[in-house]
Parts: C-alpha cells; structure tokens; sequence
C-alpha cells in the first residue's frame, strides 16, 4: 500500500545507515574468519553472522517499520514473534557464510545465496506476521516475489563480497552497496501490504509492545554491541590466528675436538689433518 510509504527522510535514512554498518563489521569479521583457524575462527563467525543478521538485517527492518502507520488503528508488535524474527536472520546468515566462506566454489556460493535471501523473506515477513492491528493485512503476491529476488541476489553478491573481498576500501564500497540492497527489499515487500482496518476506536489498542517501548532498548543495545564489535575489530588483529611453535635458534656448528686457538693462527701441515680412524692430532707447537 503507497500510503504506508509516505516517511519522512531521517526513518529511512537511520534503518540505510544503520544496515550499512552491520554489513561493514559483518564483513570485517567474515574477512577475519577466513584467514583464522580454531576457535578464533568460530569466534569471528559469530560476529559476522550477528552483525550481518541481526544489524544489517533485522535491526534495518524494524528501524524502518517504526515510520510506518496503518490508517484506522494502532500498530503494536509481538515481542516473541519479534524476537524470532531476529533470531532466524541471524543462524540463516550464519549458515550460510559456514557454506561460503571455507570453500569458495561457485557451487557453495549458488547453494548459500538463496539460503540466506529465502531467511531474510522470511524474517521480513515474520517480523511483519508479529505486527498486531485491528483489522486484515495482505500482502501481494508480485511484491512477495520481487521482494525474494531482490533478496536472493543482494545475499548472493553479500556472501561473494564475505568471501572475496579484502582492504577497506572494497568492504566499505560492498557495504553501502548491501545497505541499498536490503533496504529495496524492506521497501519492496512494503509496497505490497493492504491493510483494511476496522473501527478501533472502541476497542482499545491491539495487544503487544508500541514501536517506541520496543525499538528503544533495540537501538540502545545495539549501539553497545557495534562499540563492542568496533573494539574486537581493532584488538583482535593479532590474536585471530593459531601461533606457531616457536622456532628455535639456529646454533653454530662447531668442530667435535677445537683446535687451541694458537693452531689456527698457522697454517696446517699434512701431519694435524685428522687420520683415517677418524681421531685428530694435537697441532705441532
């Protein structure tokens, strides 16, 4: 429903910046799960798949519903329903980013890309599902569609630049490029929602949290979580691969039987060279 779009620019604005941000730690620490190994590695999967998840994803949708309005009734929202939504993006991401990024054919790359397009369609309309009204809301099928292509592929190109990419410059152009493309898919499956709303004005508010008691302790913890992310990025550099055995010192060989120091001072007669048995005379004084 057009009318749903009408927002003003900070709305869409904070969710496309705050998507950008997750894909770029998402992807920093996708980079950094590629060159580690144990537990370092799962740890940098982790954050990549949260942060890719949850910020860039989830974090976005919610931001972005919060400019929305349905005509004729109040909009309250599920927390656990909510909460799910969350939780799905975020092993969907990880799921897939496993897939892609420890072998990087283009077999595992076509199989994961669709896995997790299909988990952020469904966390979208999941979190629309935790949306309580009074009346019906329907969403169209085309938008339904476009909105899983436009998903499919902006997870495809996300897991190619996980898995691909290094440098700051490339993860920063393929985080502004990510945040456009799960904004247009948010939009995409908004412009499809008809909501036919009854007369609330005798019932009450529909049952759930408001936009602001929910969205308000997700924006607070989620700054706290992108200060932490930003800390393990700068102090993880060198803690993030397994350390090598240390190498132990080449030392110099020396003779089995040292001559006197005087002895190297002269040249060496035929009587000093060592004798077939292997022993060696003393140097003549």
């Amino acid at each position: 429903m057009l009318d749903l779009l009408v927002q003003e620019w900070p709305v869409p604005g904070l969710a496309y910046l705050v998507s950008v941000i997750g894909a770029y730690l998402g992807l920093s620490f996708a980079a950094r799960a590629r060159d580690a190994t144990g537990f370092f590695r799962w740890q940098w999967l982790g954050l990549a798949a949260f942060t890719l998840g949850g910020v860039a994803v989830w974090s976005m949708h919610f931001i972005a519903m919060m400019g929305f309005s349905a005509p004729g009734t109040a909009i309250r929202y599920d927390t656990f329903l909510t909460v799910v939504s969350g939780i799905t993006a975020i092993v969907v991401m990880g799921t897939a980013l496993y897939l892609t990024l420890f072998d990087q054919s283009m077999a595992r790359l076509l199989l994961s890309g669709p896995v997790a397009g299909l988990g952020v369609v469904s966390m979208h309309y999941m979190g629309m599902a935790s949306m309580n009204i009074h009346g019906e809301m329907h969403h169209d099928l085309f938008w339904i569609a476009t909105a899983a292509v436009i998903a499919i592929m902006a997870s495809t190109t996300a897991l190619w630049f996980a898995s691909r990419l290094r440098g700051q410059i490339a993860i920063i152009s393929a985080s502004l490029l990510m945040g456009v493309a799960v904004s247009l898919m948010h939009y995409a499956g908004m412009v499809g929602v008809h909501v036919e709303a009854t007369d609330s004005e005798l019932q009450g508010a529909p049952e759930g949290a408001a936009a602001f008691d929910l969205m308000l302790p997700l924006i607070v913890g989620l700054f706290v979580f992108v200060l932490i992310c930003s800390l393990f990025l700068l102090l993880g550099a060198d803690d993030d691969r397994t350390p090598r055995a240390t190498e132990q010192p080449t030392r110099p060989t020396t003779p089995n039987h040292p001559l006197p120091s005087s002895a190297w001072d002269r040249p060496m007669h035929r009587d000093d060279w060592p004798e077939a048995s292997g022993g060696s005379k003393k140097p003549h004084r």
